[in-house]
């Protein structure tokens, strides 16, 4: 009788690993490091905020490594259903959501709370680049209409909750296809020269435009105050611009080596508000310094622009399209995020990729790099 022996288990496992992007994982690592050793820091005394951000690391490593498997046609496919389904949880939310802090943004499903809004993050590019990939070579200006109304229903859904922060990622994401998809430079230059201009006119005109009782159209109370205090934080030191003061604080205090691990002043005697969130690039500047944020710039930067060297030898539009708006959705989180805490924008709940705590933001970050990492590796195997 002939016995048939079993190859080992890493044979069997290598099937699964070929034609995976060693540069993109490499760097995805080293953003999984330093996230975990900042949490450790920021969030050792508070709850479980450390071991949960882990076991939402491995869970979006997991997810990343499951999508990673699937071709870009078969993701494709999910374009319609995802979005959808996205939208359909969001006026869900609208209608029967769970209000936190003065914004309707969960939904309750039992067990546990999600935030359908950033399942549009992923869903909504994924959408707009089924919708171009269909007119590739027909493009014409009505296409380009249908595009903004199907990006515009979730971000004006989100920003009801309200929610500017993540509207503002998923109306990036959407701009970013449709600018590859060859938005024509005649719309684009006349859009820039008027945000230009609206921003020289809100800072050369702060006083007048900042009245307390002065109203702003479309924005916000709590949004208007926000510009405005981004403009002069020193106006409420203890109020609205506590949270731009003590992160500039903190940030400053770092120096060129920083703190040192846990060693953190502001960060440890609660100074800085929402530390293991959104302004958690405060205290890990001011424990691991200019040093520390240079390294930390240096991975996003290799994830930045491997991710455009994938989209760039992408097979098909689609493909294309899509790694293109992931990556330079990317490049929004940690712009966005960065410039918030330094006080250069106005502070909106964006997280800072591999580094803030968030399960529902760590999953749509695994599955964004679980995309990216599907269209490198059939590039990859049609090469060989």
């Amino acid at each position: 009788m002939t016995v048939i022996e079993r190859p080992p288990l890493w044979q069997r496992l290598r099937p699964w690993f070929i034609g995976f992007d060693i540069p993109l994982l490499i760097a995805v690592l080293w953003m999984c490091c330093w996230g975990l050793l900042c949490m450790y820091s920021a969030g050792y005394d508070n709850g479980t905020r450390f071991p949960d951000h882990a076991r939402n690391m491995v869970l979006a490593l997991g997810l990343m490594f499951i999508v990673a498997q699937v071709p870009p046609q078969k993701l494709m496919a999910l374009a319609i259903p995802l979005y959808t389904f996205g939208v359909v949880l969001l006026i869900a939310t609208a209608l029967f959501g769970v209000t936190k802090k003065g914004a309707t943004r969960w939904l309750s499903i039992g067990v546990t709370q999600i935030q359908p809004s950033e399942l549009l993050k992923l869903a909504t590019p994924l959408m707009l680049a089924w919708w171009f990939q269909k007119r590739e070579g027909l493009l014409r200006w009505p296409d380009f209409i249908a595009a903004f109304g199907l990006l515009l229903v979730p971000f004006l859904l989100i920003a009801k909750q309200p929610d500017l922060g993540t509207g503002i990622l998923v109306l990036a994401a959407g701009l970013y296809v449709i600018f590859f998809a060859g938005l024509p430079w005649k719309l684009i230059v006349p859009a820039l020269v008027l945000a230009a201009a609206g921003a020289t006119t809100l800072v050369l005109s702060e006083d007048a435009i900042c009245q307390p009782d002065l109203k702003w159209p479309v924005l916000k109370e709590y949004q208007k105050h926000r510009i405005c205090t981004l403009l002069d934080p020193s106006k409420d030191p203890l109020g609205k611009g506590f949270h731009i003061i003590q992160g500039e604080i903190a940030i400053g205090s770092g120096g060129v080596t920083g703190k040192g691990f846990m060693q953190g002043t502001q960060t440890h005697l609660e100074f800085i508000p929402e530390r293991t969130t959104d302004f958690i690039f405060a205290a890990f500047g001011e424990e691991f310094g200019l040093m520390g944020a240079l390294a930390l710039l240096l991975g996003f930067t290799a994830l930045i622009l491997r991710g455009l060297m994938i989209a760039s030898d992408a097979p098909t539009l689609f493909t294309r399209l899509m790694a293109g708006a992931v990556t330079l959705s990317f490049f929004t989180y940690v712009f966005v995020n960065m410039g918030m805490v330094s006080g250069i924008l106005p502070v909106v709940g964006v997280p800072l990729p591999f580094i803030s705590y968030g399960g529902t933001a760590m999953v749509t970050l695994g599955l964004s790099l679980g995309l990216l990492l599907s269209i490198a590796r059939v590039r990859k195997l049609v090469k060989t």
